[in-house]
Formats: structure tokens, sequence, C-alpha cells
């Protein structure tokens, strides 16, 4: 077996898993050694029932106190059980679990592991692991990994098809010889690709993190570097000099350009004017008037004769800088087209003709706009926006639609400008750094659990004055069906607590594209009231009405995360609020969040975030800038970058020439 072997070559991997595996990333062996856990589990001491703290991962031995109960609620099916010790009851909840009848027995004694809540002012437990005693004793062990997951796929497949390639590991070569590993203190390779997969220790573990950290690093600033040097190579065969058009354009605006506003459209017309081609990132915080400097270029473009395309993460923004741009341009005749997967297959055929004849003027869209089947007949601009949100690859795939054309790319998430500095290191930086006027500051609060009630007043009080809410839950926990279940059973919480007089809608990572971009646009049109969410509306969503946001667990994110969510209120001109619960309430998580509840500057937040991390943060919830990267998290590794800069600067590509220290692993290679 090759690790460029189809994933069925496995034992026991058939065209259907095979196609759960697809849905994750996954279609040979290499992938799967590059399916990195997204958390470990480690097995506590067993302690009673009445000693377990609300909203605490806990260990508890109990007999099972009732006879198992399967009913089928709306689309689920629930299985019931209540289980006792000497200090208490607890009841306990499976979805889609109904096989626990024939497993689970009244009078027998396990093991269940999970995360207790209070209910009625009852002990509940959702989704547990169950062991027998016995068998819990061995676990404790053991750090035991928690993978992605979809589907039909379980976090069991997984870990029994890693261990099937598992020999293959320890072939891997390490393009670093071991007196440089020595120097940076790095792990060997093959030990780092087992750890992370077999972890002896939390220790070992941070060790093999880091050195998979740093690997990614290195190949990053590798591709900076290389394309650093193209770029400075590259002639301008694009001269945009429209100082008198874009002058008049920004006069005739119904509002004035902030100072940072203005300074970067000067920065990227002298750019363009100049004998170089531009490569220029945009960075300003949530709401700095980003897409106006981009609008700003594209209208330069065209009227020097050329073609531009704007790339966004989403189909729904997309289709929102589409009206945006062809309210603002059209009166100029500046025909604009919008591009997305689901747009009709005619539709698509007639804005592919158009093009490449140079009948459309500026092409806004998702990730169609990188089809073999766009050609453009003249393109001079190519923007991306959210650009974390597109690897080196795809922002050059769109880029080579044309012969060397300007770029432009756009960023809301805060980086710290030391990490900025080799980050971008293949990019010039213009900063935004004020918000327009007439935005006004979102007011936030942290509160414990105990503030939920009163959180779901105030959310049904915005709703009356014709508000709209986002409710974040997060995507970390032990169920296998996590965010799914997560979301599903907050979404019936607040139905029974806000009313039937209020919309509460859910939307999360597994479903179909089409059901999220039919569900955010009826949020859009104020179909829905409340939109109960995934971190998967952090981008993709302006929706100006929308006034209340309201983070569940919010001590499980980072700041800069948080910071993103938070942007996507205070977009109108009502007043907004940000509601943080924070799940833990240790005065850990309370000094972190005080940070955003006493300031919206989001640079201030980042830098924040980097000196709030602690040693033992080195896995969890990933930040929303690193999209780049698969392991890697420019804040938690922080340090690694800086070596692997430094390794960078002393060595360059001579580490990564000749594939004979690069091994078998494909992805190993540039």
């Amino acid at each position: 077996m090759n690790f460029s072997d189809d994933i069925k070559t496995i034992k026991g991997i058939g065209d259907k898993t095979a196609a759960a595996f697809q849905r994750i990333g996954v279609e040979t062996v290499d992938d799967l050694v590059h399916t990195f856990p997204r958390n470990y589990l480690t097995y506590d001491e067993v302690i009673d029932i009445k000693q377990a703290k609300p909203n605490e991962r806990v260990a508890v031995m109990a007999v099972i106190s009732s006879y198992v109960d399967v009913r089928t609620v709306r689309s689920l099916k629930l299985t019931n059980i209540s289980v006792k010790d000497a200090t208490g009851t607890l009841k306990i909840t499976w979805f889609n679990s109904p096989y626990l009848k024939n497993v689970l027995h009244k009078g027998d004694t396990y093991i269940f592991v999970g995360t207790i809540k209070i209910k009625n002012n009852s002990r509940v437990m959702d989704m547990p692991e169950y062991y027998r005693p016995n068998v819990y004793e061995g676990m404790r062990q053991v750090m035991q990994p928690v993978y992605p997951l979809t589907h039909g796929l379980s976090n069991k497949t997984v870990v029994k098809t890693i261990a099937a390639v598992r020999p293959m590991i320890a072939s891997i070569k390490d393009y670093i010889p071991e007196e440089i590993r020595k120097e940076y203190d790095l792990m060997e390779l093959c030990a780092a690709y087992d750890t992370v997969h077999y972890p002896v220790n939390e220790s070992v573990l941070r060790l093999a993190i880091k050195r998979l950290a740093f690997d990614e690093f290195y190949r990053f600033l590798a591709d900076m570097g290389r394309l650093r040097v193209e770029n400075i190579k590259q002639q301008n065969i694009h001269k945009i000099v429209q100082g008198k058009a874009v002058a008049d354009f920004i006069q005739a605006l119904p509002y004035r350009l902030t100072k940072g506003q203005a300074d970067a459209i000067e920065d990227i017309l002298n750019d363009m004017g100049s004998e170089n081609v531009m490569n220029r990132l945009v960075q300003g915080d949530v709401g700095s008037g980003k897409t106006i400097v981009a609008e700003v270029a594209l209208f330069a473009c065209v009227k020097e004769g050329y073609q531009g395309a704007l790339m966004v993460p989403t189909e729904v923004l997309a289709k929102q800088h589409y009206e945006e741009l062809l309210a603002t341009l059209e009166p100029y005749g500046i025909r604009v087209e919008c591009l997305v997967g689901s747009t009709p297959l005619k539709e698509k055929r007639r804005i592919y003709e158009n093009i490449r004849h140079g009948m459309t003027d500026i092409l806004i869209g998702t990730h169609a706009l990188i089809e073999d089947k766009v050609d453009f007949a003249n393109l001079g601009l190519v923007v991306t926006d959210e650009q974390h949100r597109f690897g080196v690859e795809q922002r050059k795939k769109l880029a080579n639609k044309g012969t060397f054309p300007h770029v432009l790319v756009m960023s809301a998430t805060p980086i710290p400008r030391t990490l900025a500095i080799i980050m971008y290191a293949d990019l010039d930086i213009s900063v935004i750094s004020q918000l327009p006027k007439g935005r006004k500051p979102i007011k936030n609060c942290v509160v414990g659990t105990g503030y939920r009630a009163t959180a779901y007043s105030f959310i049904a009080s915005q709703v009356r004055e014709k508000g709209q809410v986002y409710v974040i839950c997060p995507m970390v926990n032990d169920s296998e069906t996590l965010d799914v279940t997560n979301v599903t059973d907050y979404t019936d919480t607040l139905k029974q607590a806000l009313g039937q007089q209020v919309s509460v809608c859910m939307l999360h990572g597994q479903m179909k594209a089409a059901e999220k971009n039919e569900i955010m646009e009826k949020f859009l049109d104020g179909e829905i009231d409340v939109l109960v969410s995934t971190t998967v509306i952090e981008v993709g969503i302006n929706n100006p009405n929308a006034t209340v946001m309201m983070v569940e667990n919010a001590e499980r994110f980072g700041l800069a995360q948080l910071h993103q969510l938070r942007g996507r209120v205070g977009r109108g001109k009502k007043q907004s609020y940000c509601i943080f619960i924070d799940g833990k309430e240790s005065q850990e998580s309370q000094e972190r969040l005080k940070v955003l509840e006493n300031s919206n500057d989001g640079f201030f937040i980042a830098n924040e975030d980097l000196k709030l991390r602690g040693p033992g943060d080195f896995f969890g919830i990933r930040q929303s800038g690193e999209a780049l990267f698969t392991l890697a998290d420019i804040y938690n590794h922080a340090d690694m970058l800086k070596l692997a800069q430094d390794a960078w600067n002393s060595y360059g590509a001579t580490l990564l020439d000749g594939e004979e220290r690069m091994g078998n692993l494909e992805s190993t290679v540039l």
C-alpha cells in the first residue's frame, strides 16, 4: 500500500464508508494520516452524582434504575433511562440510538461519562459514553482522540481505519536532517505523526503538535517566499491610472470615507499605477468598510478597460455583494454578474460567454469563479474577501485566469502585527483602523449560566421591537453528532422559552449547502427571528437588522473568533448587543472574556488573546483565521510560527530540496 492509494484499498473500507470519509475530505491514505483529532478525551476518576458540577464533563458510576424507554419526538428517536447511586438520581438521553434498548438493562452498573445539566430541577445527561467498570479502568490509562466526523462515520471507524495504516507511519522519512532537528528541538516527523494519533501523555503530544505545526508553517513560508519572488518579478501590464474618475466616484457617494479607507484606496491606486503588479492586503476590523475600498478599486479597473473579479466564501455573501455593487456601479454603465454553485446551468453558460467575450465587467462569486469554464477576456484585478477562507493555491488559481492581474485580498481577522508580518509576507499591507461614522458601538456583557432566563427575556423584547437575533452554540463535546445534537436541543429549548410568536430556526455545518443558503436568506429577509447556529455564520451574511448576538459557552472560543462572531451584529442604525454566556465561570475564563466586554477593538483583542493563551491551549476550537492550516493555530502556536520563520531565514528552501528526504507522504512535499 502507498500513501497515494485510494482509501478503499484499506481492508474493511467499502463504498459506503469511503463515501462517508470523502465527506470529510479523506480520499487517500495520505488524507487519512492527515486527518488530525479535533480534541482528546481523558477519563477522570469516578465521582458521586451529587458531587458533579453542572456543565462540566464528569464520570459517574450508577445502576440503571428504570427500563429503557424509546420514543419518537419529531424526527428524533429518544432513548431514555434513569440511573442512581447512593447520592442521587440522573436522567440520561441518547438521540437516534434505539439499539441501546438491547444493550442496557435495568439493574446493570455502568460508568457514564458526559456533561451534567440541570433541567426542571433534575440532573440530566445527554449522549454520554458508557462503560463497564473494568473497561473504564483501562480507558483511564489513555488519551482518546476525537476526530472530525460526518453522517455515517463514527469515531470508532476512524480510529480503526487509522490503526490499519499505522505501520506505514513509521516509514515516513524526515526532510529535516537530525542536526537541524536538534538545533530547533523538533521531534522526528514519523514520531510526531504517530503520537498525534496515539498520544502517550499530554507532554509528548504537545511536542508532536508543535513539530507538525512547525511543518505547516514552514511549508506556508516557503509558499509565501516563492510568491514574493514571483511578484517582485512581475511587470505591471495593466496600468490603472484613474485619479479623477475615482475622485468623482468617491465624491458622489452618499457618505464620507474614513481616513483609513481613503489611505487604503490611495495605496491601491499607487500600486496599480506603478511599474509592478499590486499584491496588497487590506486588513480592517469588522465593520470598518473594506467593501467600498474594493468597490473603488474595481471601478478604477473597469474604467481603464479591464475586467475585475471578486471572490467571497459563501453564496449569500456573493449575492449581497452583487446587489450592492450592481446598485452602485450600474449607473456608470458597468456590467456586473454573479456566479455561484447554485446558479442554473443555462445562466452559467450565458455568464461564461459574457465573460469570455468581455461583455461582463465585474464577476462576483464563490469558488465557482475558479472553475475551468470561467475564462476572462482581459482580467486586470482579482479581489478575494475574507481571504483566510481561501488557500494560497485558490488565490493563485483565480489570479491565473488573467495575465499577471493585480491582486487585492481583504481580511477582517484581527491578527497581531508581529504575526501578520510573517503571515502576509507576500503582500503589502494597508490597515483600516477606524469605523465609519454613525456606527453605534456594540454593548457587551459577560454573564454566567444563571443569567440565561434574563437573556431569553431580553431576546424576546428585541424581537418585539423588530430586531433579529443570533444564538451561537459551540461545536465541542463528547458526542459524535455533537454540533447537530447540541443545536437541535438548544433550538427546542429556545422555542419553548420564547413561545410560538417567535420564529426560531437552526443552522449547522452538516446541512447541505442549498439548505444553509435558504435558511440564511430567510433570516436576511426577516422570516426568521432567532437563528440558532454553530460558527458557520462567522462569515457569510450581512444583516443590518440583527441586533443581538448571544454566544453559549463563550469560554470555549478564542477571543479573536468571538470578536468575529460579534461582528455579525451592529451593522445597522439600531443599538446592538452581545451576550457572552460563560459556562465555566472560573476566574481565568472571566478574565479572558472581560477583554471582550470592555473593548470592541479587534486588534487590541487579538493581542490580548495572544497574551492570555495558556500552555494548555494547544488544542481546541480553531480560530477563524486559520483555514489555511490543518493543525497549526497562529495563536496557540505563535512560538512555532516564529521558530519556522527563523529556520526559513537560516535555511530557506534547501530543506525542501530533494524528495529523497521527504519520504512517501505526499502532503509533506510542496
